[in-house]
């Protein structure tokens, strides 16, 4: 290989050239080398990020990723993530509908956001920067705040229509409902039905505009 390059410097041989060369040819080899192993790395990084981490790097202030979320129940929420829990993410939706969603994690399906955006989202920096006490709130924990304060909440069921009412008390895997009208209080008069539902059926819950948990 050394003879063949050699040839290429005719009969005068400047060393110097021929060092230079070489000296080139081994740092692009490196730098091939460390880009091979840097990317094989970032794969392996990649490979243990999960998806609430890359839900805690689109939340915050500093994020303000616009994101657009499919749910189970076909319904699609357009806004911003402004925290992350546990076993739900709250999205404060859009100025057309205002007001903030509950997620509940598990219904997820999809999130639309900018490749920028997503890209950032990977990053572990994004995802520490973001991180604080609501990261360590369940989904329970939040609605029996709503509970004690006695604020509305629309409920949007894996099945069937949504329906508006009041939280009365949260159990461990399931919440008692008093369905109401929109804007009515919540009193007996007021209530047409009683219903106990699972966590597992929600898909997501709307607060009015201006409500928020007071955690988040």
């Amino acid at each position: 290989m050394t003879n063949l390059r050699l040839l290429t410097y005719g009969p005068v041989v400047r060393w110097e050239r021929l060092f230079e060369d070489l000296e080139g040819q081994l740092a692009a080899e490196w730098e091939s080398e460390r880009a091979a192993l840097e990317s094989e790395g970032e794969r392996l990084r990649l490979s243990r990020v999960r998806l609430h981490d890359r839900l805690v790097a689109l939340a915050g202030a500093g994020a303000r990723e616009p994101v657009a979320i499919a749910l189970a129940d076909r319904s699609v929420l357009r806004g911003t993530v402004e925290a992350v829990g546990v076993d739900f993410a709250a999205l404060r939706l859009d100025a057309s509908a205002g007001g903030l969603a509950l997620v509940r994690a598990a219904a997820l399906a999809t999130i639309t956001a900018s490749e920028a955006g997503l890209m950032r989202s990977a990053r572990p920096e994004a995802q520490l920067a973001n991180s604080g006490l609501a990261e360590r709130l369940t989904l329970g924990f939040v609605l029996r705040d709503l509970a004690r304060r006695r604020v509305p909440v629309r409920i949007h069921a894996l099945w069937g229509d949504a329906e508006f009412g009041t939280i009365d008390r949260v159990g461990a895997d399931h919440l008692d409902f008093a369905v109401h009208d929109a804007g009515a209080a919540r009193r007996r008069e007021e209530v047409r039905a009683f219903r106990l539902v699972p966590l597992g059926a929600i898909a997501w819950l709307m607060l009015e505009r201006g409500e928020s948990p007071t955690l988040l």
